[in-house]
């Protein structure tokens, strides 16, 4: 792969590329609509991502190039950005803005991505561009920002260039990601544990549904909405700053306070939410895969019947591993409304896996899902 891209960039630029970086991709092993509500999520970098190589050019331009699109973008260095049109290179173009405005000296350079990360999949391919601009940016122009600081920069590009207002969930899991292990993190207070994964004799099985979905344009933002009206009802009598201060039994004490059904089903999931990705950490660290199956599944449910992000295709993928005893569990992963499901998948029983539950797939929607097996891996660094 990266003697491929290294050609490619020198067919492109008629130079070869003087720097290679990597980020990753992320599943959200469970805990998901949580993270901007101020609670526990626990994902995991995968082994796919993208990738970008570097090198600079004398003609004081910014050159946005990609393997995955025909579409391209050349632009002067200066002081100020926009966001142009929906091209896919408003992400690093929404990181380079950031540097400038924080007060960094940049120059001209040449940029090749390429990407394996299924795009619209939900698998964050926009927190892994923006992630690996960051970080390439940070090192060729010595920047200085820690790791955390380009997680927080790469989430201002996503809410403020890019308009989702999404957490801080994904651009965290694909920055400081490591080989066999969860991160349970805080979104709150940005603080984390890293959660030893030994899957064993499971792989973690990608489907993706090939119903692509587009944050910006879906219902996502309207959920964000739904819970800062449960938070605002709620309080009226509890001193919290975040849905997500409060524990199931305490939130059925007050469920009263919120007077919209649809607002109190939200809420209902992402308390709940919460509270299982505690029950998940105490089961992946005791190696008990049975008991984190069981968690998978309800988290799908809670998704699918109180919060409404899944959809018959994510539905589809789940009901067939219910089915499977080479399945541990399985759940809808990422915001929903399309893209991915994720499940536990014995290694020995994964090509079985991938023909079955194609085949149930295609006959229920009428076309194939797409079906990867992904390893934990490890978060942004140099490719070379």
């Amino acid at each position: 792969m990266k003697d491929q891209l290294k050609q490619e960039f020198t067919n492109i630029y008629n130079k070869p590329a003087q720097n290679g970086w990597f980020s990753p991709g992320r599943v959200n092993l469970i805990g998901e609509h949580i993270d901007y509500n101020g609670g526990l999520v626990m994902p995991c970098a995968i082994t796919f991502g993208t990738y970008l190589l570097t090198a600079p050019n004398e003609d004081n331009v910014f050159r946005f190039r990609s393997t995955n699109f025909d579409t391209y973008l050349e632009i002067p260095v200066q002081a100020d950005y926009k966001k142009d049109g929906e091209g896919w290179f408003n992400y690093p173009l929404g990181v380079i803005e950031h540097f400038v405005k924080g007060g960094h000296k940049l120059s001209g350079l040449d940029m090749l991505f390429y990407g394996d990360i299924p795009i619209g999949s939900g698998l964050s391919s926009s927190a892994s561009i923006e992630v690996v601009t960051a970080f390439a940016l940070n090192k060729l122009f010595n920047a200085t920002y820690s790791k955390l600081d380009l997680v927080k920069i790469a989430k201002s590009v996503e809410n403020n260039f890019i308009g989702v207002n999404c957490g801080i969930m994904d651009q965290f899991a694909v920055a400081f990601g490591e080989k066999d292990k969860a991160l349970m993190l805080n979104c709150d207070t940005l603080e984390y544990q890293a959660v030893d994964s030994n899957l064993g004799e499971h792989v973690l099985a990608v489907i993706n549904t090939n119903k692509p979905r587009k944050l910006a344009e879906s219902k996502y933002n309207e959920r964000v909405q739904e819970c800062a009206t449960a938070l605002k009802q709620l309080q009226q009598l509890l001193d919290i700053n975040n849905l997500c201060d409060i524990d199931t039994d305490t939130f059925k004490q007050y469920q009263h306070l919120i007077t919209d059904e649809t607002v109190k089903n939200r809420a209902t999931h992402v308390i709940e939410e919460n509270d299982r990705v505690k029950l998940a950490a105490k089961a992946l660290a005791a190696n008990n895969l049975t008991e984190f199956g069981r968690l998978m599944y309800a988290s799908h449910d809670s998704l699918r019947d109180l919060y409404e992000v899944s959809g018959k295709e994510l539905d589809a993928v789940v009901e067939y591993a219910k089915t499977d005893k080479n399945v541990a569990g399985a759940r809808m992963t990422g915001a929903g409304f399309g893209g991915c499901a994720i499940a536990l998948v014995k290694v020995k029983a994964f090509d079985e896996f991938n023909a079955a539950v194609t085949k149930y797939y295609t006959d229920k929607i009428g076309y194939a899902p797409s079906v990867y097996s992904s390893l934990i891996g490890d978060g942004v660094g140099i490719l070379f």
